[in-house]
């Protein structure tokens, strides 16, 4: 009887407790908005180098397990908040995401933590997540639609396969021949950036290459334009991935130089990103 009123009490003053963290809405607008305004501030600084840059979008910021979303005015000049809504899943402090949310009709969105507001570089972080908005609200979905390992992955019902795919990262064979296309790209050789890429889509299987080429198209595009923004904002370039064991973060980087050589053979491919996808698939250089 004892424990049972102990327990009572305790879970009464940790209920407190989560209350009193919890924070209004008005609240997290006094909080985020300095932020967010600075993002418009940012956006105007690079749109000469990316035009897509200039699109913005809803920036969902995850505080005591709820959505604070904050989308874009009518006229395009602000941001304003727009809703509170609980999340659907824990999501730890520090998170860096762009997926869509239920709660907002299924508008894509940007999600971060707060903190993401103290250090000026990680507004880059916010434009990276923005790439990926662009993506989804442009091609992603209908490239997603012909996908072999894609079109497996949804019957199965697996919706986070593009962070937790088996891909064969260790084999011995990738490693050396996709440690040599990174080379080939960093000397910008034509003819032996063809002859990996063809290596490398001879030696895995169709589904290992569809995953290869489609995390070089989504995470190297945002890497790529990434590294534009910090080069135009004096920030240190991001080329973590290249170190060997090689990971999916490897394609990251391997995505971005991959990009940055095609788009140098055709410069169409800096706007046309469905294209882009193609060319990287089919490695038709």
């Amino acid at each position: 009887m004892k424990t049972a009123k102990i327990t009572i009490v305790v879970t009464a003053i940790l209920s407190s407790v989560a209350l009193c963290q919890e924070i209004s809405s008005e609240e997290a607008s006094r909080k985020y908005l300095t932020g967010l305004q600075q993002v418009l501030t940012v956006r105007d600084r690079i749109v000469p180098v990316y035009l897509l840059l200039y699109t913005v979008y809803p920036i969902a910021i995850v505080e005591n397990e709820q959505f604070f979303i904050f989308d874009i005015d009518s006229a395009g000049q602000r941001y304003i908040f727009v809703k509170k809504a609980p999340t659907p899943m824990p999501i730890p402090k520090g998170v860096r995401a762009a997926f869509p949310l239920d709660c907002y009709g299924n508008k894509i969105a940007c999600v971060v933590s707060g903190e993401i507001f103290a250090d000026p570089a990680d507004y880059v972080t916010i434009f990276h997540e923005f790439v990926h908005c662009y993506q989804w609200e442009t091609c992603e979905r209908t490239l997603k639609a012909n996908l072999e390992i894609a079109r497996k992955a949804f019957a199965r019902q697996d919706y986070s396969w593009e962070i937790n795919y088996s891909f064969p990262y260790a084999d011995s064979q990738f490693s050396e021949i996709y440690a040599s296309f990174l080379k080939a790209l960093q000397e910008n050789n034509h003819s032996t950036v063809i002859k990996y890429r063809q290596q490398l889509k001879q030696i895995l299987s169709q589904d290992d290459f569809e995953y290869l080429a489609w995390q070089e198209w989504k995470e190297g595009l945002a890497r790529y334009i990434e590294n534009q923004i910090r080069c135009r904002l004096n920030f240190t370039e991001n080329h973590y991935g290249l170190q060997k064991p090689f990971h999916r973060i490897t394609f990251y980087e391997g995505g971005a130089r991959y990009i940055e050589f095609l788009i140098k053979q055709d410069p169409e491919l800096a706007t046309d990103i469905e294209k882009l996808f193609y060319k990287i698939l089919t490695g038709d250089v």
